[in-house]
């Protein structure tokens, strides 16, 4: 078996600095740091939890990890599980990764250090390669899906929040609807924009390549994803948008603005997420809402659950809500460009 003693050999420092490394990693200088790191990984190196656990006398702690702690969305998911977590004497070690993998690895890293009993992540793209770095720890993943085999995952259902809005649109008389779709190596912006499709196909509307934008769910790439929808040729402009989060419906709301468009008179627009900006501004935004805070805490629940040794299930989706409001409106017929000469 490898120990405490291997590491430190092979970080050429002492135990008690390899041993600070792993459990208070802050204490530690940064290159010192991520020699014995390296070193643990090189050999395999397992903390015994069952015997810290017991020196610390109970100490309870849990991870969580989300993308973006600046949106809304994610802070209220956070919530959700904070609340949960300490009403079970639990503290709550948080990390946010901007969507970016390398953060979220240094993230797994400091956690290993911390030996929390679990985890809940809002996955990246890398997420089922990272996690390696912490085997056997019960985790959760929220709101997406990495694709991990045997992963426990709540989430909400995309596709059919995603359909509803679209076909909303298309009863309004819309026949060319764009999307701001969001990462598509992202399970959620997957699933809307597999919605989307589909509400286009079911009103028989072709799906069209080019009014589908891609971003990375971040205000500056729904003002750019927008911009290049809204300056198309006025015969290829979609009359309409769909967009996949609520920072990129930001951004598409301030490009609209920035070409004098006016919503809803000259763009229809739908979010996915709810927010009070959206119900405040005017017009309000019409949204697929997701229950934020129910997310959370019911990915801590089950994660407690699982660290109790219950039964839970393997995947939980709960119920978008669409909330008609008033950014949305029938299509105006254009006049015909030879009305003024008859």
């Amino acid at each position: 078996m490898i120990s405490l003693e291997d590491v430190a050999k092979l970080a050429q420092v002492s135990p008690a600095t390899a041993s600070r490394a792993l459990t208070r990693p802050e204490l530690v200088a940064e290159g010192t740091r991520e020699r014995v790191l390296e070193a643990a990984r090189t050999l395999g190196y397992q903390p015994n939890v069952l015997a810290r656990s017991l020196r610390q006398r109970g100490s309870r702690s849990l991870g969580l990890v989300v993308t973006d702690i600046l949106n809304p969305f994610h802070a209220m998911l956070a919530k959700g599980v904070q609340d949960v977590a300490e009403a079970q004497g639990y503290t709550v070690l948080m990390f946010n990764t901007d969507e970016e993998s390398a953060k979220e690895r240094r993230a797994f890293e400091t956690l290993r250090g911390h030996l929390p009993q679990g985890l809940i992540v809002v996955p990246t793209p890398a997420t089922h390669l990272n996690l390696k770095l912490l085997p056997n720890l019960p985790v959760i993943e929220l709101d997406r899906a990495s694709g991990r085999a045997g992963a426990h995952t709540v989430m909400v259902d995309n596709e059919v929040g995603a359909y509803r809005a679209v076909s909303h649109l298309a009863a309004l008389g819309h026949r060319r609807i764009g999307m701001i779709v969001g990462r598509l190596d992202i399970s959620t912006a997957v699933e809307r924009h597999e919605g989307y499709r589909r509400a286009l196909l079911d009103a028989g509307l072709p799906y069209r390549p080019e009014l589908v934008v891609p971003g990375n769910h971040r205000e500056a790439d729904g003002r750019a994803a927008a911009h290049a929808l809204l300056t198309l040729p006025p015969a290829e402009r979609p009359t309409a948008l769909f967009v996949g989060n609520n920072e990129m419906t930001v951004g598409a709301v301030l490009a609209a603005r920035e070409l004098g468009l006016r919503l809803p008179d000259d763009l229809s627009l739908i979010g996915f997420d709810d927010s009070r900006w959206a119900q405040t501004m005017t017009p309000a935004i019409t949204v697929v809402a997701q229950p934020a805070y129910d997310l959370g805490a019911l990915a801590c629940r089950t994660l407690l659950n699982l660290l109790g040794g219950q039964t839970v299930p393997q995947s939980v989706r709960l119920k978008t809500t669409f909330i008609e409001r008033d950014s949305a409106a029938p299509l105006t017929p254009q006049p015909s460009p030879l009305a003024g000469s008859r």
